[in-house]
């Protein structure tokens, strides 16, 4: 497991933009899967993107064209850039890991609030 750790939450108007950081503790960072969750009250937490070891990304549809996600390896850090921000963006963030061929995180961020106001 690595250590996660997320940053650049905030409040922002609908229609704003923010851009989360997450950056791992430990080695073979750029073996692993990396994703972004989030978790709006009262809801499930949903996946928002997977950053696949090859650099590929998927996307969740309610968020695709609006935010982008990247990583660099030599950093040990993942970003999510969100624009186009909507009320329904407001959950908390959380930055994830798994390695090997899992496709499901075994380490998690502490997650980061984004508050989007309309």
């Amino acid at each position: 497991q690595v250590q996660l750790v997320e940053s650049g939450g905030g409040s922002v108007q609908a229609g704003g933009s923010l851009r989360l950081s997450c950056v791992a503790s430990g080695s073979s960072f750029s073996l692993l899967t990396l994703y972004w969750y989030r978790q709006a009250p009262g809801k499930q937490r949903e996946l928002v993107a997977r950053i696949m070891r090859g650099l590929s990304v998927v996307y969740a549809d309610s968020v695709k064209g609006r935010f982008a996600s990247s990583r660099d390896n030599a950093k040990n850090s993942v970003y999510l850039q969100m624009n186009s921000l909507k009320a329904e963006d407001t959950a908390v963030y959380y930055c994830a890991a798994s390695g090997g061929t899992t496709m499901t995180p075994n380490s998690w961020g502490q997650g980061t609030q984004v508050t989007v106001s309309s």
